[in-house]
């Protein structure tokens, strides 16, 4: 079985693929697509409709079972921000590394003075699978609760992982291994929970 997965982004489609791999599921990216169609609106004000957006638009497309997810980072000082608005939140840079650069700068601006007891935070997935039609036939969520650190620490990950700090192990999202990150990340958690509801299908 193929299933799409409704992302460019080569780290989260590594990601997926890690944790479907073992239900017989061959995950494909956007980028597989000779021809991909044009990129949906993301215009929900949750992730969970985010999620459903991208899923029921590239499903109808292409005509093929669709899984996408829509993620971010909460703040708890930041009343949720930069919440939906998470990859474009600095409103700046081309590449994803500037775009990412410019994000984490802006957020350390925004909680410049806060203490760390204030600084609490999570990664939220939501993800959505649509089948051929574009009918949803599964949602699930996960979260990556940590403390947003006072700079940038670790090589791994992208996004805000080098901000994300994790106090019971002492370093940041960007300093786990890749395979610790897929065993607690807020994306692993949601595969994973879809995972179940595939086998359950299968």
């Amino acid at each position: 079985m193929t299933l799409l997965f409704a992302s460019s982004n080569p780290h989260k489609v590594d990601e997926v693929r890690a944790i479907l791999a073992p239900l017989g599921i061959k995950v494909v990216g956007l980028q597989s697509l000779a021809d991909p169609p044009p990129e949906p609106l993301e215009d929900g004000d949750s992730f969970e409709a985010n999620a459903r957006i991208k899923a029921i638009a590239y499903a109808t497309a292409t005509g093929q079972m669709c899984l996408a997810d829509d993620s971010g980072l909460e703040v708890d000082a930041l009343g949720g921000q930069p919440g939906v608005h998470s990859a474009r939140y600095a409103g700046v840079g081309n590449s994803r590394a500037e775009r990412d650069a410019a994000n984490n700068a802006k957020l350390l601006r925004e909680l410049a003075g806060v203490p760390q007891e204030h600084r609490t935070a999570r990664f939220v997935c939501a993800m959505c699978l649509a089948d051929a039609e574009g009918n949803i036939i599964a949602e699930t969520r996960g979260t990556f609760e940590g403390i947003i650190a006072d700079e940038p620490r670790g090589s791994n990950g992208f996004g805000y992982d080098p901000l994300l700090y994790l106090p019971d192990r002492g370093c940041t999202s960007a300093e786990l291994s890749p395979e610790e990150k897929n065993a607690r990340s807020h994306r692993g958690q949601a595969a994973r929970k879809m995972a179940e509801l595939l086998r359950e299908r299968l």
